[in-house]
């Protein structure tokens, strides 16, 4: 430590008193340097050091506690395995599942089916054994156990408890929106079968609630696929779809913004569509507006429905005056020019071809005469 603080001192490329190069100047910080007390900042290393040699020793204590707890927890639990008290084994069970260890009380748990199975106790087992799964997130299994459950106890006071439990493991499977959504259609279909069953139960309305959460993941997923089909050009799968959502929910707060969503697409359906084919389809977009401005009157989307109920209307006026004066619009005009020329084109290369194909069947002729 010492030597490090004469270092700072003397050396001038960190004190910059040292750059002088008179000699008076090194000499009086030298004075100084000897004359300063470094007592005080030796102490202060002393005891981070120690302090820091504390911290370890605490660390590696607490380790060797926790190894030695965990090996004497595994050499108990062997000897439990082991031991032919089942009473003893059963009450350990019970340690492990209140101490929230269920892999190993549910290992116990089946080791004690075939003693206790036709007894009054066999029943509590199963109970804890089908909840260590759903306790592991194991929901999957825990729905296979919680069915096993209501099949093997029909007539329990717990069946009730079971059969929603069953049907909530269906929705704790469901996936992310952007995934396969079959499980969250059976959740809805089994709780919905738990209402049915227990009218009167007290998890009716969790039953409701989860039923409620699956369909806005439902309504969300095909929402997603409506806008799919929009973005990517498929104008009419779009329209079609938005009014299938709104067939399929009714009674959701986004139903104007599907409407909104159909006119959009059947707008832009009919704009891309063929010139014969234009004016019968923005006539769907004005009855589409029609309905919207019908159900949804107060709606903050009926402005920007009815700039496309405008531009329907105009388009189908010009499209009419077309057809009075049996005139054609510029962007026809071009197109059939390009037809032209890509059936003039083809003629010439058929013209071409047909020289060739000529000599190959003359070429075929003879050798079959040859032959």
């Amino acid at each position: 430590m010492e030597g490090l603080l004469r270092v700072f001192f003397i050396n001038p490329r960190i004190n910059p008193q040292m750059r002088d190069g008179k000699s008076s100047c090194r000499s009086r910080l030298l004075q100084n340097f000897n004359s300063f007390d470094t007592r005080p900042i030796l102490h202060l290393h002393l005891i981070l050091n120690f302090a820091l040699f504390m911290r370890k020793i605490v660390i590696y204590i607490s380790l060797f506690v926790a190894v030695t707890a965990s090996v004497s927890c595994n050499t108990e639990l062997r000897r439990i395995e082991k031991s032919k008290d089942y009473e003893a084994k059963l009450a350990y069970a019970d340690k492990l599942y209140a101490k929230k260890k269920y892999t190993a009380a549910q290992g116990l748990y089946e080791s004690l089916f075939q003693v206790y199975k036709g007894t009054d106790k066999y029943e509590p087992i199963y109970y804890n054994y089908c909840y260590c799964s759903y306790k592991m997130r194991d929901y999957v299994q825990a729905g296979f156990y919680f069915k096993n459950y209501l099949d093997n106890f029909p007539n329990s006071p717990r069946a009730t408890e079971m059969d929603y439990m069953q049907a909530y493991c269906y929705y704790k499977q469901s996936p992310k929106v952007q995934l396969d959504q079959t499980n969250t259609q059976k959740a809805i279909a089994a709780m919905q079968t738990y209402i049915n069953n227990y009218p009167t139960s007290d998890k009716v309305p969790e039953a409701n609630l989860v039923i409620e959460l699956s369909r806005r993941k439902l309504e969300k997923k095909e929402y997603n696929n409506s806008e799919l089909y929009y973005n990517l050009g498929y104008y009419k799968a779009a329209a079609i779809s938005f009014k299938s959502l709104m067939r399929n929910y009714p009674d959701s707060d986004k139903s104007d913004e599907y409407k909104y969503m159909a006119i959009k697409a059947y707008y832009q359906y009919a704009k891309n569509s063929i010139w014969e084919k234009q004016k019968e389809r923005y006539d769907e977009v004005l009855s589409e507006y029609l309905d919207f401005a019908d159900h949804y009157p107060k709606s903050k989307l009926k402005g920007d429905a009815e700039k496309y109920y405008t531009l329907a209307q105009g388009n189908i006026k010009t499209l009419e005056s077309y057809t009075t004066t049996n005139a054609k619009p510029e962007r026809l005009k071009k197109e059939a020019k390009k037809a032209e020329k890509a059936a003039n084109k083809a003629g010439k290369a058929d013209k071409t071809d047909k020289p060739e194909q000529s000599k190959k069947s003359e070429k075929a002729d003879t050798e079959t005469k040859n032959n």
